[in-house]
């Protein structure tokens, strides 16, 4: 079908182009040629198990809209794969177990002393100007916490967070040190402050990743027809820019291009005459993309979004590196799940429900192909997510996992009963509940009256 469908798709350029030169024919053919050979190239990499969330494959180069002819369908194939993690980067969470009572303090940012497994790294903080040079605050406490890390720092910069426990400052063992005498060690130190600082699962919290969606006129760069066209641009969490026809066409449609913007030059252009534009030059080809937007203050959001996507953070959530390591784990060897069983998933471009061994733990819904299956296959993140039950279509009993926002996607599981989806939707409910977004966490915690120093 493959086979047949780039065949039809190959005629149409062809037919365009019948009132074109020998030479524009020419390259036309040396043009298909290279796409074939990039189809093939990226359906060997796809057969490893890439996902369409944390692959490292692009379609910018295959599927562009100035030439996309052959509908390649790789996107779809790997949509579901992978772990779906969108609604967990768009906003911090932070990891607070099983203290859900009211009435108690998250126990991410709790004084209680628990056994936790923390992973330290190095922290470099260049000194800033003004009373509080580095940017950051800590809480009287032991172990020493950061409760606070101010927007735009020099901390900030330097990947301190929000739950960070501070283990040595300068080379000096902190842990058993009051704060007070911690800050000045810091004060009487070098201009590079050097701190040793551990975090775990729920002390943590993740940072955002950039995200921006919106209308913007495109520079078509086509043989064929130019100009400017309005088109639906996303920016996803993980830096990538899709693009569609229409608003409409985004979660139903493939894009028609999707772009890695991480080491991309991007910046205004005056030197097409027009206001509002800007540029986008991919570290990956030669290709050179122009954007128009209806406003400067437009420009500027959709400027600052892609900059973050531009120079990302790498440094996963411990959480992440949780989840990622369980994978590699048959499913009975994930230590205490929540709950355990089959669930269908609603495959949605097809109609379909495929079958899944799940395993629910913190939050996390790992699927696996069966029992017995080696690595899981991927999963979902349940942050923020909505549990009810629902019924559609001939089914009476569905789980609905519906996100807070609507540019999120909502999935829907069934298992082989109603006792047994009463049975997840109690277990899911209680998961998700472990998390708690990073500003409500701390807003409860900085309620109370602590002994604070501001760096």
């Amino acid at each position: 079908d493959l086979k047949s469908e780039m065949n039809k798709n190959r005629k149409l350029p062809l037919k365009k182009d019948a009132r074109a030169s020998d030479s524009s024919q020419e390259d036309a053919i040396d043009q298909w040629a290279r796409r074939r050979k990039q189809f093939k190239d990226s359906k060997k990499c796809s057969s490893t198990g890439g996902s369409s969330i944390n692959s490292t494959i692009t379609e910018g180069s295959i599927n562009s809209e100035d030439a996309r002819s052959v509908d390649l369908g790789l996107y779809s194939e790997n949509e579901d794969r992978g772990f779906y993690t969108e609604n967990f980067h768009s906003a911090s969470w932070v990891f607070r177990g099983d203290d859900v009572s009211p009435d108690n303090s998250p126990r991410c940012l709790s004084k209680r002393p628990r056994p936790v497994a923390i992973r330290e790294r190095t922290v470099k903080i260049a000194k800033g100007t003004g009373n509080y040079p580095w940017g950051f605050r800590i809480q009287f406490s032991k172990p020493i916490l950061v409760t606070e890390v101010d927007t735009n720092s020099a901390a900030e910069e330097a990947g301190l967070q929000v739950g960070d426990i501070l283990i040595a400052v300068n080379g000096t063992d902190v842990t058993s040190m009051p704060h007070s005498e911690a800050a000045n060690l810091a004060r009487k130190g070098p201009d590079i402050l050097t701190m040793i600082v551990g975090s775990d699962i729920s002390r943590y919290p993740n940072t955002p990743k950039p995200t921006c969606r919106g209308y913007l006129h495109k520079r078509t760069q086509s043989a064929i027809l130019k100009g400017w066209r309005k088109r639906w641009f996303v920016l996803k969490h993980n830096g990538y820019l899709h693009y569609y026809k229409h608003k409409k066409d985004e979660g139903k449609c493939k894009p028609l291009e999707v772009t890695k913007l991480e080491g991309a030059e991007i910046g205004v252009d005056t030197s097409l005459g027009k206001p509002f534009v800007f540029k986008c030059i991919p570290q990956a080809g030669n290709r050179i993309f122009y954007f128009c937007a209806t406003s400067n203050q437009e420009m500027k959001r959709w400027l600052e979004a892609m900059d973050k996507a531009v120079h990302p953070i790498h440094q996963n959530h411990v959480w992440v590196d949780v989840t990622l390591h369980n994978t590699t784990l048959p499913p009975l060897a994930i230590k205490n799940p929540e709950c355990l069983g089959l669930l269908h998933q609603l495959d949605r471009s097809k109609d379909i429900w495929i079958q899944h061994y799940c395993i629910l733990k913190d939050g996390c819904l790992y699927f696996y192909a069966t029992l017995r299956s080696t690595p899981a296959q991927g999963g979902l993140y349940l942050q923020g997510y909505i549990v009810s039950e629902q019924s559609l279509g001939s089914k009476r009993s569905v789980i609905e996992l519906k996100p807070p926002s609507e540019e999120f996607k909502t999935f829907y599981l069934c298992a082989e009963n109603v006792n047994e989806n009463k049975r997840w939707i109690t277990a899911l409910k209680a998961s998700i509940n472990k998390w708690l977004p990073l500003h409500q966490a701390i807003q409860d915690f900085m309620n109370r009256p602590l002994e604070e120093t501001r760096m």
